[in-house]
């Protein structure tokens, strides 16, 4: 099915340092249930949320888009709207993460995040969440500060005064600093260097910036839910030798190009659609989702945090396969065809892309990369492939809706090659290594503490177009 097309209006950090502000002490009680059939990590969670009882009914899920809004808008003022990077989908899930531990470890539906604690079932889960969010961003971009506390008090100032709005804070404190704490020594901004001489098929900066290998810190950071940066990533890239390579390099040439490109309208429009910052798409899409779906406050928190910790490893894995592998884009491939060794490609040095490539390496595209992550693991949490997600575009003024995860994905991957920046390869390759950080997401986080059927596992849905099993 293809996407539905609607005009209308689009909808340097520090590291984190400990906050202290409103942490007050919060006595937990915990009594043992019977929790034979989950495993024993989720046994310790469900037994200490025994004594909650029901969760509240009537907390307010806006409190989480609202500020996942504020989010977006901090993280974009602070790195820029346009910084070529994945870095600001990794800020998302630091935020993401803590807000969800506020919630669930209130309401005590899921188990937490990396955590065991347990806050009182009185507590407000709305005040919870956002001195969590608060508080993780302030730690981030102090700078904001005068921004992020009055959108605090804001929001403090909505919920009614009283014990479970103290408890609330507290707790969302607790949540904070909690994930402050795992990420301390993660290695952000570490001093990481791209040192491959030049030669055929090594990426070089590109023109017209011929910027530097951009945030190559990412390809070491410490992921949030995979056991290390190169755990799901990919084999080598095609030889250039090979038959793939060149098939690739041609596509790219003609369908990729500036002028004279044989792409429909259409084509070029999805090229430009999907060109712009995908973390500031993606977030909008989870804000209008979770609000056409009703979804209550842990639902919510789940959906933003299982979506934004699969899609900040799958960053962590794209950077750590373009480091590994280096492997020059389009252009340059396209421009020094004639050193490639390969005769079925042919050189043309007056090439240009349709958009501004990058700087940072093909293999993989990190956009295909966390796109694969976040339907994966969106088609987990709702049972389908089905998505009914509705994406925004501020390059093209248009928004595009999406009822099929597939759909989605081969869109993203023809858009990264119609853009003259990817090879399809790249793209295929990104699409599945995301898949495969989305599944092992959600087999070892945010999951139910209670499931349905604990012993069953329901259809692993494909969510990749070609390229392999995901």
């Amino acid at each position: 099915m293809s996407p539905t097309v609607r005009t209308s209006p689009p909808s340097k950090p520090r590291r984190f340092g400990r906050l202290t502000g409103i942490v007050v002490p919060v006595v937990l009680a915990a009594t043992a249930i019977s929790a034979s059939a989950l495993v024993p990590a989720q046994a310790a969670d469900a037994a200490a949320t025994a004594a909650h009882g029901n969760p509240s009914p009537s907390a307010d899920p806006a409190a989480i888009r609202d500020w996942n809004t504020i989010a977006t808008d901090v993280i974009g003022a602070n790195l820029g709207p346009t910084r070529p990077s994945g870095q600001a989908v990794v800020w998302h899930g630091f935020v993401s993460v803590a807000v969800y531990n506020a919630v669930v470890g209130i309401e005590g539906r899921y188990a937490p995040y990396k955590w065991r604690a347990r806050g009182p079932a009185t507590a407000s889960p709305e005040a919870a969440a956002v001195t969590a969010a608060h508080h993780v961003l302030l730690a981030d971009f102090p700078a904001s500060r005068t921004l992020l506390d009055a959108a605090y008090a804001d929001s403090l100032a909505k919920i009614p005064d009283g014990t479970a709005k103290r408890q609330g804070m507290a707790f969302g404190a607790r949540a904070a600093d909690h994930v402050i704490e795992l990420r301390e020594g993660d290695g952000r901004f570490a001093a990481v260097e791209f040192t491959v001489p030049p030669a055929p098929g090594v990426w070089r900066p590109t023109p017209p910036a011929n910027l530097p290998f951009i945030d190559t810190w990412l390809a070491r950071l410490r992921p949030l839910v995979l056991t290390s940066a190169a755990q799901f990533r990919p084999g080598p890239p095609p030889a250039l030798s090979s038959e793939r390579y060149a098939r690739d390099v041609n596509e790219v040439k003609i369908m990729g190009a500036r002028a004279n490109s044989p792409r429909t309208a259409q084509q070029t429009e999805t090229a430009v659609f999907f060109g712009g910052n995908l973390a500031v798409q993606l977030q909008s899409a989870y804000r209008d989702h979770s609000a056409r779906h009703h979804l209550d406050i842990a639902d919510t928190a789940r959906l933003f945090a299982a979506a934004n910790a699969s899609a900040t490893d799958a960053v962590i894995t794209s950077w750590n396969t373009k480091l590994h592998y280096g492997t020059w884009r389009p252009i340059t491939a396209i421009q020094l065809a004639g050193t490639d060794g390969n005769p079925a490609t042919e050189p043309d040095p007056q090439w240009q892309p349709l958009l501004v490539t990058p700087p940072h390496p093909d293999y993989i595209s990190g956009h295909a990369a966390v796109t694969g992550a976040v339907t994966r693991t969106l088609t987990g949490l709702f049972g389908t492939t089905r998505l009914d997600l509705t994406f925004p575009s501020e390059a093209t003024g248009t928004t595009r809706h999406y009822d099929d995860a597939v759909k989605l994905n081969q869109d993203m991957i023809d858009a990264r090659v119609w853009a003259g920046i990817h090879s399809r390869t790249a793209d295929t390759e990104g699409c599945l290594a995301g898949a495969r950080v989305g599944a092992w997401t959600l087999a070892h986080h945010f999951r139910p503490l209670h499931p349905a059927h604990p012993r069953s596992s329901p259809p692993v849905p494909r969510t990749c177009p070609r390229g392999g099993s995901d």
